[in-house]
């Protein structure tokens, strides 16, 4: 009887880890080996090149610009969104729950939804100098002066879109803690509220202790997400890489080499040490935020 089960569970699982291991799997197994050559893309032939990609990386200075904004995604993104996330998870469980709670969880959780394609396109309209939102409300309450090309200026485009990022990864993070926090015991509360306990010291003596876990794995979630950065950086980015390379991450420097250059071997040279970067940072990660396991 167990082995019909588990024919049925491999036969379920079989076409769509095929299709896994074919589309996702094979092209990161495939860019190690084009990493060492200078294979264009479309050439049937190529020549293997050794290290000289990794050399070559080695020396490119935009790619340390994209390295330097991968970086300030990486420390400043987990930072503000589990922050922000923790606060209004507090706020939404506060002595079992606030009025309304389950509409603010939606409007919350709302942007994350939605496409990255469709947030790009919204934001766009939002960031537009002349016509759009924050520009036409800055002026309508006397801050002409604040508005301005705030994705066509190098001194503002990255930190616009890390906070049409935040903007976007808040909501399911929200709604993640809220989970985790609904299923610590009342009575705990109870206990330190007979105990003299604010609201302040229950949330880190008690909240934060308690579901850890959950916050580790968001951190961890958060750090691979800071480097692989793409998408929403290529919609709202004004050009390759914003004005002056602005808004060049690793990714979307990776992209260009391959799409816009020709260069495969060496955006596989990119995509290695992405890889290598996202498993010493994952690692590291789940390593500096281990903490002993609270039962309760």
């Amino acid at each position: 009887m167990h082995h019909g089960k588990y024919r049925f569970v491999i036969g379920l699982l079989l076409v769509p880890l095929g299709l896994y291991a074919v589309f996702v799997v094979s092209p990161y197994v495939q860019a190690f080996p084009i990493a060492f050559t200078d294979w264009e893309g479309l050439s049937a032939t190529y020549n293997y090149i050794g290290f000289d990609n990794f050399v070559a990386l080695f020396h490119d200075e935009v790619f340390w610009t994209a390295m330097r904004h991968n970086l300030f995604l990486l420390v400043s993104l987990p930072t503000i969104i589990v922050t922000l996330s923790l606060f209004f998870s507090a706020v939404l469980n506060h002595r079992g729950g606030i009025p309304g709670a389950k509409v603010y969880k939606i409007v919350y959780f709302f942007p994350a939804v939605l496409s990255i394609a469709v947030v790009g396109v919204l934001w766009q309209f939002i960031f537009e100098p002349r016509g759009g939102l924050l520009n036409g409300f800055l002026r309508a309450v006397g801050l002409d002066a604040l508005a301005q090309s705030w994705l066509g200026d190098g001194d503002t485009a990255l930190g616009s879109i890390m906070a049409v990022v935040v903007w976007g990864g808040v909501g399911f993070y929200v709604v993640l803690f809220t989970a985790a926090m609904a299923a610590i015991p009342k009575e705990l509360y109870e206990a330190a509220l007979l105990d003299g306990a604010g609201s302040v010291q229950a949330f880190f003596k008690i909240t934060l202790p308690l579901i850890w876990n959950t916050v580790q794995v968001a951190i961890a979630f958060l750090v691979i997400g800071a480097l692989d950065q793409f998408a929403l950086i290529k919609v709202l980015s004004v050009g390759p890489g914003g004005p002056d390379n602005a808004t060049q991450v690793i990714s979307l420097y990776m992209y260009s080499n391959a799409f816009t250059y020709g260069k495969f071997g060496y955006a596989s040279a990119i995509g290695v040490t992405l890889f290598l970067l996202n498993m010493i940072l994952t690692l590291l990660t789940f390593r500096l935020t281990r903490r002993e396991r609270v039962a309760y």
